[in-house]
């Protein structure tokens, strides 16, 4: 039996993450530093781990409601009005996810008709285009750039949308790039998106990782608050990701079909880490702000060390990665990682991995320790050099 005949022709066609590649290549060598994983360095706080271990000495260990613990979609609510100025309802507006992957997931599916075109940037997640493909839709990329520090901008809105056009897919603080889009960066499209009747999907998992700027998230304009599907969650802010705990905000319209996809593949989230969550939303926001200060300086030392042996980096405003251009070596992102990797053991991420757009730059993530940040540049200027003199 040949069980490639088996398998649906989506899942064929769908390409492998770029980002495990690099994982799979780095997990098979030894002494390896590996910069590529978008995982918090710090222990979940203490608060969030004991009110879990409470839950489960309770036997609070059985399903939840399907759209999450009324207790916790509360507090949520609570949160994004306290925070970002949205105003949500728990019962009708919110579910409790397992991550924002699912989030994601039901958000596309819930919308999109086959055929149907959904926006989605690049350099961008690398979930969001199989997560269209896998729906059936049809994914029209935006191609961000550098000059624009990898924001959306209305010119290229206008020229992506066509009669065809179901969604947009956002993502800032933006995962691969740090990118950031600040409350007068929205005005410019929220008008575009009025006019078009579109709906957006924002992913909003780095709102907390916001440095110089105050994150606003696009639903916070009343005109399009009702077009705008929130997903977020808790892995990156309360380094949460093992939990795996998100939730999506929406209109109850929305909310509605999503939790009947919610409810055939997922039932409700995991019950301890709901229990976990609503302590976290209460008391730990001063270690948010901590792990915030953290990944700051974190931040200033890649994006100043980089520019120092020439490899073009902007500052991001958010998230906790940085973009560099590596075009002055001469390699592409895949040579330029994969050389790396077997030169000097540091694992990088091309940025192709985030779709064609992110060639000539590598994803670098400072979720890790200052220490290791500085052995690792320390090793990646070694065979920046090399590569220059070989170039020459």
């Amino acid at each position: 039996m040949d069980y490639n005949d088996i398998l649906s022709d989506r899942v064929k066609t769908i390409k492998p993450s770029g980002i495990r590649k690099f994982f799979d290549l780095a997990s098979q060598m030894e002494d390896v530093i590996s910069l590529g994983v978008g995982e918090p360095d710090f222990t979940t706080p203490w608060a969030i781990r004991e009110a879990a271990i409470y839950s489960i000495e309770k036997g609070r260990t059985f399903y939840t409601a399907n759209q999450g613990l009324q207790e916790l979609r509360e507090e949520i609510c609570r949160y994004y009005q306290r925070r970002f100025h949205v105003e949500y309802n728990p019962k009708d507006n919110c579910i409790v996810t397992v991550g924002g992957s699912e989030g994601i997931d039901i958000a596309i599916r819930a919308i999109l008709n086959p055929g149907e075109e959904m926006i989605v940037l690049d350099p961008g997640y690398v979930a969001y285009t199989p997560g269209v493909e896998l729906a059936g839709g049809i994914p029209v990329t935006i191609n961000l750039r550098q000059e624009d520090e990898f924001k959306l901008t209305p010119e290229l809105l206008k020229a992506a949308i066509t009669p065809h056009t179901k969604a947009l897919l956002i993502n800032y603080p933006s995962n691969p790039t740090g990118g950031f889009m600040t409350k007068s960066d929205y005005e410019k499209i929220v008008p575009i998106i009025k006019e078009s009747g579109i709906i957006v999907i924002s992913d909003e998992i780095y709102a907390e990782l916001s440095y110089e700027e105050e994150f606003c998230s696009i639903a916070s304009f009343d005109e399009i608050k009702d077009q705008v599907i929130v997903v977020s969650g808790f892995s990156k802010a309360f380094a949460m990701t093992g939990w795996r705990l998100g939730y999506v905000l929406a209109h109850p319209v929305l909310t509605k079909a999503m939790n009947k996809i919610h409810q055939y593949i997922i039932m409700s989230a995991p019950s301890s880490a709901q229990y976990g969550a609503i302590e976290g939303l209460r008391h730990c926001y001063d270690e948010v702000l901590k792990m915030r200060d953290s990944y700051k300086a974190r931040r200033n030392f890649l994006v100043k060390t980089f520019n120092d042996m020439g490899l073009e980096t902007f500052k991001p405003q958010g998230a906790f990665y940085v973009f560099p251009c590596i075009r002055s070596t001469g390699l592409t992102s895949d040579e330029f990682c994969e050389k790396l990797l077997e030169d000097q053991k540091v694992a990088c991420v091309p940025g192709t991995a985030f779709g064609p757009a992110g060639e000539g730059f590598i994803r670098v993530s400072y979720a890790y320790s200052l220490e290791e940040l500085k052995i690792a540049t320390e090793k990646i200027k070694i065979f920046v050099d090399k590569c220059r003199g070989n170039h020459d």
